[in-house]
């Protein structure tokens, strides 16, 4: 699998994949440009609020912003998340998040492997 791809992976589980090698008609890069936008008056990360959000806090949100909407069942809103992500930032190979119950919603960035790299790495375990 070639850097193309972005990953979503929820709970270990793919949840949404995008190519990034299909070009984006105009005005599904007219979206993405209106939200950057609308960011450019800022944003609330994990409760703060970040007047001027570089592009990796841009990320944060909008990554925060899809698994939501993921976990909402409102895949049009994921599907342009994703989009954003995909390609506002290109070394970006995966989002991996984990809902649980006790500890919440953790989201995690990955740049430096794919899905399927991810699949082929194995835990080491030594004996105490």
């Amino acid at each position: 699998m070639s850097k193309k791809q972005l990953t979503v992976v929820i709970n270990g589980n793919p949840i949404l994949e995008f190519d990034r090698g299909i070009p984006l008609p105009g005005h599904q890069r007219r979206y993405l440009d209106n939200m950057d936008k609308k960011m450019d008056q800022g944003i609330m990360l994990s409760a703060v609020s970040i007047e001027n959000p570089n592009a990796l806090e841009r990320v944060q949100f909008v990554a925060n912003s899809m698994v939501n909407a993921l976990l909402e069942e409102n895949d049009t809103l994921a599907a342009a998340m994703c989009t954003y992500l995909a390609k506002r930032m290109p070394d970006l190979q995966q989002v991996k998040a984990v809902n649980d119950e006790e500890k919440g919603l953790s989201i995690e960035l990955v740049f430096d492997r794919s899905f399927a790299q991810t699949q082929q790495e194995q835990v080491i375990q030594f004996n105490p």
